[in-house]
């Protein structure tokens, strides 16, 4: 028997399948098919079963139940518990990136003022340069500096959402390199299930696109970790161990997503082994 949309044919005979068009998408969806066996279907095929009366009226069912079928699945798509926590990782790149270039560019115009500036500039970080040009200006420029502390107590105040939120999304792997950078693996990744399926040696250089790709093509040396250096088991690692540690690291997270993913919920067990591993990899020997 061969099943289509709008129903089934076995032995030259058809049954069509009755309903609105809500119930003509749930049966799509539920419909799992061989594609070695599958047989496009023919709009007079449709016409003979019964399921509508000429093209033009198999082209406006089939058009209505393929928007249903769409809207459900993104529907399902953006019901994921890890959806938003994208959101707010990307909105907060987004502001490092918005606060790091309008910093450069009020720097840029405040030595227009204060030529001497220019020598002081390079010692200051970022947050004592703008509280600086903020306090010493006036006008449009101390406005900006203004909004520019503004943004960094927002970015700031997401920080500590964005961790929390990883914290209930990605337990295990919040608990091995922390809130911040488990939601950036997710983000690089795509998603939750997508970090799940990747092997430890894709987790671990996940983030060093560049320098993979210059790897692969000018044959430079092979990047040992990539966002996974943000946390300090892999950056305050001794230079000789530095890839091991990224390496057991990454190879422990890569079985965390799939806890996260399929369990949800913190394996204490499975951290504390972890973490003793994790630092195991750390002595020099």
């Amino acid at each position: 028997m061969q099943s289509y949309w709008f129903g089934d044919m076995a032995d030259g005979t058809c049954q069509p399948c009755t309903g609105d068009a809500g119930t003509l998408a749930d049966r799509a969806r539920s419909l799992e098919t061989s594609m070695d066996k599958f047989a496009p279907p023919d709009w007079q095929v449709a016409v003979a079963c019964g399921a509508c009366r000429d093209r033009a009226d198999y082209l406006a069912k089939l058009r209505e139940v393929c928007f249903l079928v769409a809207e459900h699945r993104i529907r399902e798509k953006y019901s994921g518990r890890d959806v938003e926590l994208l959101q707010m990782t990307r909105t907060l790149d987004e502001l490092d990136t918005v606060i790091n270039l309008l910093t450069g560019r009020m720097a840029e115009w405040y030595q227009t003022r204060h030529p001497a500036f220019s020598r002081k500039f390079r010692r200051f970080d970022a947050r004592t340069l703008v509280r600086t040009m903020s306090r010493r200006s006036g006008g449009a420029l101390g406005r900006v500096t203004g909004d520019i502390e503004r943004l960094s107590a927002t970015r700031t105040a997401l920080a500590r959402e964005v961790s929390a939120r990883a914290e209930v999304v990605m337990p295990n792997c919040s608990a091995l390199i922390g809130g911040l950078v488990a939601a950036r693996l997710l983000l690089h990744a795509g998603g939750l299930e997508p970090l799940a399926r990747l092997p430890g040696s894709a987790i671990q250089v996940l983030g060093a696109r560049a320098a993979l790709f210059s790897h692969l093509c000018a044959r430079t040396p092979c990047p040992k970790h990539g966002i996974i250096f943000q946390h300090r088991r892999v950056h305050n690692a001794p230079q000789q161990v530095r890839g091991k540690v990224a390496r057991v690291l990454a190879a422990k997270l890569a079985i965390a997503a799939r806890l996260d993913l399929y369990r949800c919920v913190a394996v204490p067990e499975f951290i504390e082994r972890s973490q003793a591993r994790i630092d195991a990899a750390g002595v020099v020997p």
